[in-house]
């Protein structure tokens, strides 16, 4: 029997990794580490890949790291999920699964085990443009498995929690990201040479390089709105999609193409100091860069689909298409792009920081409080109301 004393053992599995270098998963399991070791005994699991030889220590800040030599992402993401489940079905009390790539192997592990599963279905990673044919068709399946066998299902956007409920019936509990890491920092006239957008005003944006995230829009829209610089952060060089745009628009004055920047510092500097922040992603859920973007009170461009729309309370300004955002750019005055930055803020220090992403999962790993039926708290345009409502 537990006493009083003893902690709670909790592994959180389905990420590259702590400490976390880029990416949503990555950087809330940062975070639930730096919220919640005090309080549980955790165990991250890593993978070896992500990680030199240098940087690969037994514990952080109170979490306890098992290494896997397998990549987190694409096929291996499968093998490296179970694995981690069969580690932490001998070392470990609950388990926070982020993404459901592994959940494949939740049957087996009910049957076995009476251990407290919580998983984080993501955002429908089925419906991203980048799966086809049966990776598609074995994401599905995946999902599935983990809303019938998980004991608690976590959804980070309404418009998930609402999927959710209306394909399988199934309550979920709404968390989304923390932002508040997210911190203003000032310019560094050392860095002008290096950045020379730095001394005017700028777009930003800061994604990975996939179609999905309209990366092809924004830069056509850019590509005649030569008035205001474009920053664009991201893995151009992972996908003949992201070479073949830095190839096109690369040359442009006005454009500025960076590769992937992982000293939160100096990203915060670049972003923070931004005119406007451009969001085009148009799958997932509520997506951390977009909130943290709001907590820096940046005025948010953001594609218009149901996730973002949810994630500003419909408070942005949105676009379908490279004309939506030229009109936008020549539009909005300063006034207005204030405004609209100061109300992100406000939304972001109300919903988006970690303290209270913090807890909520913390209530989702007890199995705390009374799941709601999700309600939309702001109207959202017919077409939108219709895809999941």
């Amino acid at each position: 029997m537990k006493t009083n004393t003893e902690k709670t053992k909790l592994a959180i599995i389905g990420t590259v990794g702590v400490p976390g270098k880029y990416g949503g998963f990555e950087t809330l399991a940062h975070h639930l580490v730096l919220q919640l070791a005090e309080e549980y005994d955790i165990t991250v699991y890593n993978s070896k890949v992500a990680y030199s030889p240098k940087e690969r220590k037994d514990h952080w800040q109170g979490a306890r790291i098992v290494w896997l030599p397998f990549n987190a992402n694409g096929v291996q993401s499968i093998v490296y999920d179970i694995a981690s489940m069969v580690h932490a079905l001998f070392t470990t009390e609950v388990m926070l699964i982020l993404g459901v790539s592994g959940c494949v192997f939740l049957p087996f592990l009910k049957l076995i085990s009476r251990k407290r599963i919580v998983v984080n279905v993501d955002g429908l990673e089925w419906r991203r443009a980048k799966w086809k044919g049966w990776a598609r068709r074995f994401l599905m399946f995946s999902e599935y498995l983990a809303v019938h066998f998980a004991d608690e299902i976590v959804t980070d956007n309404e418009a998930i929690q609402k999927y959710v409920l209306n394909r399988y019936g199934c309550k979920s509990r709404l968390i989304a990201y923390g932002a508040d890491h997210a911190q203003p920092v000032s310019l560094d006239p050392t860095l002008y040479p290096r950045f020379p957008f730095l001394t005017g005003k700028y777009a930003f944006k800061v994604c990975r390089i996939e179609p999905e995230n309209n990366v092809h829009e924004v830069l056509e829209a850019f590509r005649v709105h030569t008035e205001l610089s474009l920053v664009i952060v991201g893995n151009w060089a992972h996908s003949a999609y992201g070479r073949e745009l830095r190839q096109a628009y690369g040359h442009f004055p006005h454009i500025h193409l960076l590769d992937p920047i992982y000293d939160p510092h100096l990203l915060n500097m670049l972003r923070s100091n931004a005119w406007i922040y451009v969001h085009g992603h148009s799958a997932g859920g509520t997506n951390p860069s977009l909130v943290e973007a709001m907590y820096l009170g940046l005025p948010i461009l953001a594609y218009d689909v149901i996730y973002n729309r949810v994630t500003t309370l419909g408070k942005a300004r949105y676009f379908s298409c490279a004309k939506d955002l030229s009109v936008l750019l020549q539009s909005l005055s300063a006034n207005e792009l204030q405004v609209i930055g100061q109300e992100m803020k406000q939304i972001a220090e109300a919903r988006y920081t970690w303290p209270y992403i913090a807890k909520e999962y913390t209530e989702a790993i007890k199995g705390a409080t009374q799941l709601q039926v999700p309600v939309f708290n702001f109207e959202l345009p017919p077409a939108l109301r219709q895809t999941f409502l």
